[in-house]
């Protein structure tokens, strides 16, 4: 069976979440678990997981333990970003520290970590060691770029080049490592392996880059959220980081005006003005694309042939057209 298009991969996905027993004694350990791996979502890295090892040849059955465990280890990071964030909804629910408290949320957060490697460890016992040694680079990685990302909001200045590490550390390597191990329980070469996870990866930062830019410039209907949340913010993006690159004395003093403001409104408007004047746009647009063409120039080297790849190219493409 080869798979024809990301719906049905996610439907799969669906079900084997569905009909996973997380654990049910003491409730308000595993009822959080079971509360927010309900919430939905594209799935996209279980997909991702799914895709790869079909691509290569493999039996969706090789795979479904490791999709469901980068699943659940993506959104144990979720339950603990909300409480560092004091994220009050996830998907327009509550979250699981304010539906129950962050005590709560920590602990059920840990455990999720310790189910998701359980879920891996169920895999290929021939490919177990090398599963686990990609997954866990992957989890260090999350975790260095949430650091990062915390860092920076003590910073004034933030690079390019420390930008794209952190939005990698924190996005892409997930993405990649998900490719990396469906093409690993598929029996992939390491060579073939690898490319995957480099296409991923890249792919992932495009995806960062875009995120960035549908925050600001998107057409809130839609985007389906409120435009200018990471102005709002003061959140250093790529947008606003080559910004600061770009700016004359003027531009700093008034972006380090409109960052103080309270009045948000104005302080969107005012801050895309000064993006517009600097034509970041267009800047961060050109980044995008760098890391695209980065991303489907490790797709051709990819020792399967280009009809095989089809549903990988389009599910990347959709997912950088995504307007939502």
């Amino acid at each position: 069976m080869h798979f024809t298009s990301y719906r049905q991969i996610q439907t799969l996905v669906e079900e084997r979440l569905a009909g996973y027993n997380f654990g049910s004694s003491p409730s308000n350990l595993y009822d959080p678990i079971h509360y927010f791996m309900s919430l939905g979502g594209k799935r996209l890295r279980p997909v991702l997981v799914l895709m790869a090892n079909d691509l290569f040849g493999g039996k969706p059955e090789q795979a479904f333990h490791t999709s469901i465990a980068v699943e659940v280890f993506h959104n144990f990071t979720l339950v603990h970003d909300d409480i560092m964030d004091k994220a009050e909804l996830r998907r327009g629910k509550p979250t699981v520290h304010k539906k129950w408290n962050e005590t709560v949320a920590i602990l059920s957060g840990d455990l999720m970590m310790i189910k998701a490697i359980e879920l891996l460890s169920q895999s290929d016992a021939a490919v177990f060691p090398e599963l686990l040694k990609v997954f866990n680079a992957a989890a260090i990685g999350v975790c260095e770029g949430q650091q990062l990302d915390m860092d920076f909001e003590q910073r004034e200045q933030v690079s390019v080049d420390e930008y794209i590490q952190m939005i990698t550390l924190k996005t892409a390597v997930l993405l990649g490592a998900a490719l990396q191990l469906g093409a690993i329980t598929a029996g992939a070469s390491t060579h073939d392996a690898s490319c995957m996870y480099e296409f991923g990866k890249n792919i992932g930062i495009a995806f960062q880059i875009q995120d960035d830019l549908l925050d600001t410039f998107g057409d809130e209907s839609s985007v389906g959220k409120t435009i200018g949340g990471d102005i709002a913010a003061n959140k250093k993006t790529l947008l606003m980081v080559e910004a600061r690159n770009r700016a004359t004395e003027h531009d700093h003093q008034e972006l380090d005006r409109w960052q103080l403001s309270t009045d948000l409104a104005a302080k969107i408007n005012g801050t895309i003005d000064v993006f517009n004047r600097l034509d970041i746009r267009a800047v961060c647009e050109t980044h995008k694309e760098h890391y695209l063409k980065s991303a489907f120039e490790k797709l051709e080297k990819v020792s399967v042939s280009q009809d095989r790849k089809r549903l990988l190219v389009n599910s990347a493409m959709d997912l950088m057209n995504r307007i939502s």
